[in-house]
């Protein structure tokens, strides 16, 4: 790529936004909490949006409430539809929490929710109810990466409780697979470690299969440990740009905006310790040398071998790899670790592009370690504007979510799926990204992507390499 490419934009409309809405990404954290039911306050069809959404990522069920705005209650107010849509899933559900995220409509009108519900909880004073989690999420502001890191901050504020100070550590590990999730807990298991993991929706969100459908699936973070958040000893946070997207990176209505760890730090004196997502290996390298730090063991054997043999693939494939050129997309801190990753193993990044709206995410990707400076990093980015400059751009890969699909089959070159959404393919929820086993998988798919393209491609074929 020429250091003189640029983007020159003659239109004010986003086309194909390589984002999704706010309210999804809290959703996802709500399902993360043990027996929670998420609820939109705003229209119907927000909570369609996103449930579609989800389910075709996650292949299960997903139920998320809705208070149904109308055109009465835009005019004049959400309190009756709050009101009546919190009874319907109390006698329907019956949650240990209710996690509500607002959007865009309940937002514009401003519908006070910790109002909305300070009063219901009055009416039904003495009654039994659910714990009630509230995220301001307007898809106007940020993205579902947003939306995400404040319902993780808004959920740890309203519930951690600081006591006497235990020996488990938190982390909170951002928008990741489930089975990343999974990979996590082991992790965590081998180095003996007593920790608190939100959200958790390794189970809810990729569940056995059960006999009888479950209105609220088994799995997440229990309330409880949710509480000891503001006891532990430590916090560990994936994540260089987190929930800084919208905000100018620090002011939201005069208040200054912070991470759950951040908050944790600042109210409950838990320390914090903020990595990079664990793509490749020097960040994974810094994953375990804070775990070792905070356990006071060495990394145990098998994973110092996952590292070797990881190291050893590099070598193998290196032939396969170095010169490539590869357009990257998606949440702003996947794409970071993921280019770390990739000039790591010689694949040069030629454009870095997010939805997000951070404005941070051209100086995260300058610190990593060897980067061209000259590199191309474009915030709110849609898939239109990548589409436009595609010829310039020359890559040999894409790797993203689902929604770049028709670029890659439009230009011929494959597509390596990681991220959110994935619709086209089976198997979403158990991508692997993190860690030395997950970038072990993420390498093998890279690598087998260039290669079968080259062997499709060849005038002659071949079955040897």
């Amino acid at each position: 790529m020429e250091a003189q490419t640029k983007i020159t934009q003659t239109y004010t409309s986003t086309r194909n936004a390589c984002k999704l809405c706010s309210p999804l990404g809290a959703s996802v954290v709500f399902k993360g909490i043990q027996g929670c039911l998420p609820m939109l306050h705003g229209s119907q069809g927000c909570a369609t949006y996103i449930r579609r959404y989800m389910i075709s990522h996650y292949k299960e069920p997903v139920d998320i409430a809705s208070s149904n705005f109308s055109e009465e209650s835009t005019i004049f107010g959400g309190n009756k539809n709050f009101c009546l849509g919190i009874d319907n899933i109390i006698s329907q559900y019956n949650p240990a929490v209710i996690g509500i995220a607002s959007t865009c409509l309940s937002e514009t009108i401003g519908e006070n929710i910790p109002g909305l519900i300070s009063e219901y909880q009055h009416l039904h004073k003495g009654e039994n109810l659910p714990y009630f989690v509230h995220a301001s999420t307007p898809s106007y502001q940020g993205s579902h990466v947003d939306g995400f890191h404040e319902a993780v901050y808004a959920t740890v504020a309203m519930l951690a409780e600081e006591k006497a100070k235990g020996q488990h550590i938190n982390i909170f590990p951002g928008f990741i697979s489930p089975e990343d999730i999974r990979h996590l807990k082991d992790i965590l298991a081998d180095f003996g470690l007593d920790y608190v993991l939100f959200p958790d929706y390794s189970d809810s969100l990729d569940n056995p299969h059960q006999g009888e459908y479950q209105l609220i699936p088994d799995g997440g973070t229990p309330v409880a440990d949710i509480k000891r958040t503001g006891s532990a000893k430590a916090s560990i946070e994936f994540g260089y740009v987190m929930n800084k997207g919208g905000m100018n990176g620090k002011i939201k209505n005069s208040q200054t905006i912070f991470t759950a760890a951040e908050w944790l730090e600042k109210q409950c004196f838990v320390p914090r310790f903020g990595l990079g997502m664990p793509i490749g290996i020097v960040e994974t390298d810094a994953f375990f040398k804070t775990l070792e730090l905070l356990s006071g063991k060495q990394t145990p054997i098998r994973h110092s071998r996952e590292r070797g043999r990881l190291i050893d693939s590099y070598v193998d494939s290196h032939k396969y790899l170095f010169g490539k050129r590869a357009v990257v997309y998606g949440e702003e801190d996947m794409v970071i670790g993921l280019v770390s990753f990739l000039q790591e193993i010689g694949i040069e990044t030629v454009l870095v592009a997010s939805g997000g709206e951070s404005g941070t995410l051209k100086s995260e990707i300058q610190k990593i370690d060897g980067i061209r400076k000259d590199i191309m990093v474009q915030n709110s980015m849609d898939f239109e504007s990548i589409d436009d400059i595609f010829d310039e751009l020359k890559p040999d890969i894409l790797i993203g979510s689902s929604k770049g699909y028709y670029i890659a089959r439009k230009h011929n070159i494959p597509l390596v799926r990681v991220g959110f959404p994935i619709h086209d393919r089976a198997g979403a929820q158990r991508v692997q990204h993190i860690g030395y086993k997950g970038t072990q998988q993420l390498f093998d798919r890279i690598t087998n992507a260039l290669i079968a393209y080259k062997q499709d491609n060849s005038p002659v074929g071949y079955k040897y390499i």
